[in-house]
């Protein structure tokens, strides 16, 4: 399993969209160098205010541009960075990623695996309407969330769009993602 990288985002302020760069620096233990949400300890300040010395499991957000082509079948317009994410990528199911999965991105930096972005109300805001495109419930009731992937950095290095992604799995048996 293997994908690539179509875009990298960071912001230095709290915002909801994140501008495009040619290029972000990933710090082991930290996240995107110069972004809000760095740091090993929480950033969002949802969670700061529950609890400011709670490890930061949502050190780099990652999603699929297929999430893209899906909203905007159902008439949303969304583009790389304005869900707050801070590397698009294409060719991969992140959704269908075990816990402890690592991504290599580039020639140097690798990201594990954490969980799922829990959609806030933000996203209702930045579009009407889009929320309910990427949280629902499946056919059994289990609610779905589909805005992306969160991780922490373990080796830093460089990251530009067009760099190539692998995929390693955790030995097994793996575990499902859930929010972080």
């Amino acid at each position: 399993m293997s994908g690539t990288v179509t875009t990298v985002s960071s912001n230095g302020e709290y915002s909801f969209t994140k501008p495009n760069r040619e290029s972000i620096t990933l710090l082991a233990g930290l996240g995107v160098e110069g972004d809000i949400h760095a740091g090993v300890t929480v950033k969002h300040r949802s969670r700061i205010a529950q609890d400011p010395t709670q490890p930061n499991l949502r050190q780099v957000h990652l999603i699929h541009a297929e999430l893209f082509d899906e909203v905007a079948r159902a008439g949303f317009e969304v583009a790389p960075g304005d869900l707050g994410e801070n590397i698009t990528t294409v060719g991969i199911d992140l959704l269908a990623l075990p816990v402890g999965t690592l991504l290599r991105l580039g020639d140097e930096a690798v990201v594990e695996v954490t969980g799922l972005r829990n959609p806030c109300i933000q996203i209702e805001a930045f579009r009407q309407g889009l929320l309910k495109q990427v949280v629902g419930r499946d056919a059994d009731g289990e609610v779905v969330r589909k805005a992306g992937i969160m991780s922490v950095v373990r080796t830093g290095g460089v990251v530009r769009p067009g760099d190539p992604i692998g995929v390693q799995l955790p030995a097994g048996p793996h575990r499902r993602l859930e929010r972080v």
